[in-house]
Formats: structure tokens, C-alpha cells, sequence
């Protein structure tokens, strides 16, 4: 009777429908007869025998009124038995799918293909390892050595930021450059001081780049990141500028890659890897304090290039509170920039705000990305390049 189906080894596993046959019979009952307590179709209860239909809690209170169980009785013989019935995962798929999921923007890089999309789980582990380069789940991705401008914490290194690092690397690896050589770089700076008026000259930034020995490359940014660029070394004769484009907007791309530039000028992240910036154009723009010293100088080299501090202080003392559009467009014309690189610096000034003169913040990203190597923006490169 119930008390021996009670004490019953869980081990056994035996579906609920064997009990109720057990307790049926034990009681002379036949199963139209159970049905008839039950006030449920006869067929019901043929397939709760036969095991081909579950318990469900309302079946279970019934049972337990006609057998003096208790519905909890058979909810848990049903639990026992569907949990047996589940084989188990000898792969360990899920965990190991969660640990690469920590480890990495696992469905992202699928869908950038920065790896092979697959649902094996042994195809994809390797591709994740590979990707970051580490043979073992519990092994640490290194940073790469690198300093990046973003607008997040510089002590915070994200799954998906490491991942945007890495892919930097590997593709700069495809660009063909000329031996770098300190001469050749500064002679490009040079250069780009006469690409600063015509948006369209952004385009010539590769190339010029090429030519002083540095890999430039576009790179998207991964969603629940922030990034606008990095300065990588391949190695030590090797810098790398790579840039986002989150902002498509001439003063953030060139002050982004002027940025970048101090940093191949100044060796920043040659030997001390692992720096990441959070000041950026725009509103979301960190604070000079809240930078170390290298940020500092990066910043201050790439907001005086392209316009001098006395200059530009000189303009504000002037001019302010009245900034019309054309005194900016005046001051553009004399120091030979484009009229939204001086909008750019006097919004980070806090000179005027955000919302004036929007119309002058020339887009470039369609001119950089159709003559950078470039992986993102709809166009997407195989993990091989």
C-alpha cells in the first residue's frame, strides 16, 4: 500500500504511473474506476500508467484525496522521475559555455565573425581560446600591451573592451606599412597639419600613417563599449592606431587620432600595458582630474595641435558669451581648421554648450572607413584576413 510506495528507493526511478497501478490493485480497483473517483476521462488514466502523461498539480491533488496521500506525494514522484528521465550532459556544454561567455562577447563576435559561428561547443571553446590566445578556460586573457581612449574606468577592463583589443591586433597584422622610423612619424604630424580644413582629407590618414611605419585600422566598437581608440605595439618598431568611429564627427576623429599619435610619439603602452582612457568628445567627456599624467599630455597635444591654447583662449576672452557662427567660422579661416574642430574645442571648454552649431560637425566616417582597413559598419571581415 502507500506506505510501501513511500519508502521506495528514489534510485529505482520507476515512473508515477506504476505506483497508481500498484495502489489500484491493491485495492480491487480497475482504472475506469479510478477515473470515476477521479472524475476524469478513462483515458487519462491509461496514460498516466503508461507513462505517456504527466502529473500535473491538479491530477496530483486528486490522486492524493483518493489514495489519502496527499497532492505533494505524487508532485514529487513526477519531479523525480522527469529529472531522471533528463541524460546528463557528459560535456559539461552549459558550464563551459558560461565560462566562455564571462570570458568573452561570445554572440557578438559570432555575428562580427571574429570567430566561426558554431553551436559545438568543442569548435567554439578552441575558436575563443584561440582568439584571445590562452589555452585553458581558467587561464587569464594578458592585455595586450596598448593605451586606449575611452569613456569608462581606467582600472576596468571589460570582457568585450579586451575582445575589441585583440581584434585591433590581429587584423593590423594584414596592413602593409613601411619600416617606422621616429623621422617618418614626425614627418607625418607634419603633414596633418594641413589636412585639418578639408574633411575629405581625413581619408589621406592611412595612408600617411603607412608611411611613417603605423598600422591604422577602423574597428567597431562592441556593444557595452566605449572606446574611441587605441595606440598597440606589435612591437617595439610596430604601433598600431586603431579607432572606432563611435562619434562620426570630424573633431572627435581627429582629435581621437592625434591622441593616438602622442601616444607612438611618447612610447605609451610599449611597457606599461593595460591603460585605458575615458576622456571623449562629446557630452560624456571625462574630466582633465579624473585622468593619469600620460592621458594628460596625450589630450594637451592633440588639443594644441590643431588649435593653439592661446589661441583659443584668446578667442573665448574675446568673443564670449556672443559665439555666433560667424566669429567661429572667422577664427576656422585664420587658424586654418575645420569650422567644427573649433565648435569641438569650445564645447569641451564649456565655452558654449553642446546643442550650438551642431550643423558644423562635419561627418567623416564614410570617408575614413572607404580607405582604412575596416571591420564593422556593415562591413564585416572574416577571421582570416
Amino acid at each position: 500500500m502507500i506506505v510501501e510506495v513511500m519508502e521506495r528507493t528514489p534510485a529505482e526511478v520507476f515512473p508515477p504511473g506504476e505506483f497508481i497501478r500498484e495502489e489500484i490493485e491493491a485495492r480491487g480497483w480497475s482504472q475506469v474506476e479510478l477515473a470515476e473517483i477521479l472524475g476524469r476521462p478513462p483515458r487519462l488514466v491509461s496514460e498516466l500508467i503508461a507513462g505517456k502523461r504527466a502529473i500535473t498539480p491538479e491530477t496530483a491533488k486528486g490522486l492524493g484525496e483518493a489514495f489519502n496521500t496527499g497532492a505533494q506525494f505524487w508532485m514529487n514522484l513526477e519531479s523525480s522521475y522527469r529529472l531522471a528521465q533528463v541524460k546528463q550532459d557528459g560535456s559539461n556544454s552549459v558550464s563551459r559555455r558560461a565560462k566562455l561567455y564571462e570570458k568573452a562577447p561570445v554572440k557578438e563576435m559570432m555575428r562580427r565573425y571574429w570567430i566561426q559561428p558554431t553551436e559545438n561547443i568543442d569548435v567554439l571553446e578552441k575558436s575563443v581560446l584561440d582568439f584571445l590566445h590562452i589555452k585553458s578556460l581558467d587561464e587569464q586573457p594578458q592585455l595586450l600591451p596598448h593605451a586606449a581612449r575611452k569613456s569608462t574606468s581606467y582600472a576596468e577592463h571589460s570582457p568585450a573592451e579586451q575582445a575589441w583589443l585583440f581584434r585591433a591586433r590581429q587584423l593590423a597584422q594584414a596592413v602593409d606599412v613601411k619600416p617606422f622610423s621616429e623621422m617618418g612619424f614626425a614627418s607625418a604630424l607634419a603633414r596633418f597639419k594641413n589636412m585639418l580644413r578639408d574633411p575629405e582629407d581625413a581619408r589621406q590618414v592611412p595612408r600617411v600613417l603607412a608611411d611613417a611605419g603605423v598600422r591604422f585600422l577602423v574597428v567597431e566598437t562592441l556593444p557595452q563599449t566605449r572606446i574611441d581608440g587605441a595606440c598597440l605595439w606589435l612591437n617595439e618598431k610596430s604601433p598600431v592606431i586603431a579607432v572606432s568611429l563611435r562619434f562620426d564627427r570630424i573633431d572627435g576623429f581627429w582629435h581621437t587620432v592625434l591622441h593616438e599619435c602622442a601616444h607612438v610619439k611618447y612610447k605609451d603602452g610599449l611597457e606599461d600595458g593595460g591603460l585605458l582612457d575615458t576622456d571623449l568628445v562629446g557630452e560624456g567627456a571625462g574630466t582633465v582630474e579624473e585622468k593619469p599624467a600620460i592621458e594628460k599630455r596625450a589630450d594637451e597635444f592633440a588639443a594644441d595641435f590643431s588649435i593653439q591654447k592661446s589661441d583659443l583662449d584668446n578667442f573665448i576672452l574675446r568673443v564670449r558669451p556672443l559665439f555666433s557662427k560667424t566669429k567661429i567660422q572667422g577664427l576656422s579661416a585664420r587658424l586654418n581648421v575645420h569650422q567644427g574642430i573649433v565648435v569641438g574645442q569650445l564645447q569641451h571648454r564649456k565655452a558654449i554648450p553642446y546643442s550650438h552649431s551642431r550643423e558644423m560637425l562635419a561627418k567623416v566616417r564614410h570617408i575614413v572607413t572607404e580607405a582604412a582597413l575596416t571591420d564593422g559598419f556593415g562591413s564585416f571581415l572574416t577571421t582570416a584576413v
